[in-house]
């Protein structure tokens, strides 16, 4: 009866709807339709009038006069304390750069301090003002950004602009539209003993923060730390590399350049570049209240060490061995998956924190993907007008060199590259050939260490099945990112996805979770803590608890029982009323409540 009386009502609606006049609306479809899409434009484009972005200039880095290729590129020379500058992909001398003293460190924390006492006070809108400023002259001065970030770091201009002004922009818009409602106070739960209570956490400035950034993105890793710090109402310290800070004081004035424009004191933000043996004074300064570090395990090791004497709290971002795990349901889909693959593993010529470190391959795939990519890779041109950018200098040449030497040894196949470059055209610059190394097996040395190259390595899977695939994802003792590439539907890769060891897993793409601005970080020797995201902004803030009373108005407050009120007079009935006040909240049953009840009565 039921199912007929749903096809008679069925067969009703649909008279109904052939009935309706829908001639007589059509003319509403064009202007309904440009206002939902006006609409949804507006929503991801909307700034208020009185927010337009304030225009500035920043005066570009100052290059040699004359073109001087060194005979042996190396920031450090004999004769100075000075850091050398140059262009990785000519081996150009770019310049010198001073390094800072403990007391130039001082200095530099104190400013921002001062700064930061003022700032802290400005609102949320104050902030996002800046912020699109910011934004808007990253957008107007895009080309010089690549360039300069190419002349320091070695990087072709598309990689540039990928690793240095898109995901810049992406965290400056998602901080302008999001920040504020991460850090606005959130109401948490109470309990029935606490029910008179109300409870808020509040997001407070911590101070001065400071980051230690790596040198394969030099304007993203010196912006990215000073947009969430000073939205956050902090003052920022960054500590830039020496191998890219010929171009950390143009990128500094960018930041500083915004602040100026809208009447706040640019000694907010600070940049430092040091030696080794000096970074220790900034990351045990008690002027710090947090550190963020990006660079390697052995380094953070000391960052940590070094950050405890003054108990600074330290999230620590270390790279990774990501793996790529293409399954075969992934088969119909190969040929844009290797395009993925490509850019992925040599992205700036593979010095990326998320690059693809490892494509395991299940056997359905592995051949097919293998001839895919050999005439691939084989094609790879070296240079900056071409497809892959210079490393940043030769220190890992030999080892890089050794661990494919060890793993041809042990059974592994080069299809391609395998060993350094001398450019024709750069003979000083630092090229290493793009390469592929296939049948790569896990107890080689090449598929637990990060390479930090453009290297591509395949492992093929023993089977199909998700633990087989695991066992070699999950091997190294890495795991910050990691893809996965199969049919939506396929249970294998929900499998995967749900037990790949890593800080985030892209579902049939590469990293894109750190465009969109999720938590960033890692698990085991990829490191610890997350920045990015709302959990990266609450992390550089103090997490302020208050508990208030919500009926005050009512005389309604915490007033201690007799029973439980100094000096106790009878400890047996003192237990007893506290036991029945603890299973009067806490009690399981309805029973055992009331029974609490009854003994906080008898023992008034």
């Amino acid at each position: 009866m039921a199912v007929e009386d749903l096809v008679a009502w069925t067969d009703e609606f649909s008279g109904l709807i052939r009935e309706f006049p829908l001639n007589d609306f059509v003319f509403l479809f064009y202007p309904l339709l440009c206002a939902v899409v006006g609409g949804i434009i507006l929503y991801f484009t909307h700034t208020d009038y009185w927010d337009k972005p304030k225009r500035y200039t920043v005066p570009a880095p100052k290059k040699p006069d004359e073109f001087k290729v060194l005979d042996n590129p190396t920031v450090k020379v004999s004769g100075t304390t000075a850091i050398q500058c140059y262009n990785p992909a000519t081996g150009q001398f770019l310049g010198f750069v001073n390094p800072s003293t403990p007391a130039g460190i001082d200095r530099a924390i104190a400013q921002a301090a001062a700064a930061q006492e003022k700032w802290a006070q400005t609102t949320f809108s104050e902030r996002r003002k800046v912020l699109r400023s910011m934004l808007q002259h990253i957008l107007d001065n895009q080309e010089q950004i690549c360039q300069v970030s190419s002349m320091d770091s070695g990087k072709t201009m598309v990689d540039a602009q990928l690793g240095e002004i898109m995901v810049t922009a992406e965290k400056l818009q998602w901080t302008i539209k999001h920040g504020e409602k991460a850090l606005r106070p959130s109401r948490r739960p109470t309990n029935l003993l606490m029910s008179y209570k109300k409870n808020t956490v509040h997001y407070e400035p911590l101070g001065v923060v400071a980051a230690l950034v790596s040198w394969n993105y030099p304007f993203h890793n010196l912006v990215g730390p000073i947009i969430s710090s000073i939205f956050a109402g902090n003052g920022v310290v960054v500590k830039v590399s020496e191998q890219t800070c010929w171009s950390a004081a143009y990128y500094t004035s960018i930041a500083r350049g915004a602040l100026v424009a809208h009447g706040h004191d640019p000694q907010l933000i600070q940049s430092v570049v040091c030696w080794p043996q000096t970074a220790g004074h900034l990351t045990s300064h008690p002027g710090i209240s947090h550190l963020t570090f990006i660079g390697s395990r052995p380094v953070c090791h000391q960052v940590a060490a070094s950050a405890a004497k003054s108990l600074i709290p330290v999230v620590a971002e270390l790279g990774g061995k990501d793996a790529a795990v293409i399954l075969d349901s992934a088969a119909p889909d190969l040929k844009r998956i290797v395009d993925i693959l490509m850019r992925g593993t040599f992205q700036a010529s593979g010095q990326n924190c998320i690059g693809i470190e490892r494509i395991v391959a299940a056997p359905g795939v592995y051949d097919k993907l293998v001839s895919m990519l050999e005439p691939r890779v084989k094609a790879l041109r070296l240079g900056l007008d071409k497809d892959v950018g210079a490393m940043v200098s030769d220190a890992s040449f030999t080892r890089l060199e050794g661990l494919v030497d060890d793993a041809v040894a042990k059974g592994a196949r080069l299809l391609a590259g395998g060993k350094r470059y001398t450019h024709p055209d750069h003979p000083k610059g630092f090229y290493f050939t793009p390469t592929l190394l296939v049948d790569v097996t896990p107890d080689m040395a090449i598929a637990n260490e990060e390479c930090f190259g453009p290297i591509m390595t395949i492992l093929r899977a023993p089977s199909s099945s998700a633990s087989d695939i695991l066992s070699l994802a999950n091997a190294p003792d890495f795991g910050l990112g990691s893809s996965v590439y199969g049919r939506d539907s396929d249970p294998v890769l929900k499998a995967v996805v749900r037990g790949i060891r890593a800080g985030g897993v892209a579902v049939n793409d590469f990293a894109v979770y750190y465009a969109v601005q999720l938590p960033f970080g890692g698990v085991g020797g990829s490191g610890y803590g997350r920045f990015a995201g709302e959990e990266g902004l609450r992390g550089l803030c103090n997490l302020k608890s208050i508990c208030e009373d919500r009926f005050a108005w009512l005389g309604i407050r915490t007033a201690i029982p007799p029973p439980a009120r100094y000096p106790i007079k009878d400890q047996g009935r003192g237990w007893r009323f506290t036991r029945g006040v603890v299973g009067l909240g806490y009690a399981i049953t309805l029973r055992e409540k009331i029974g609490a009840l009854v003994d906080i009565l008898r023992n008034m």
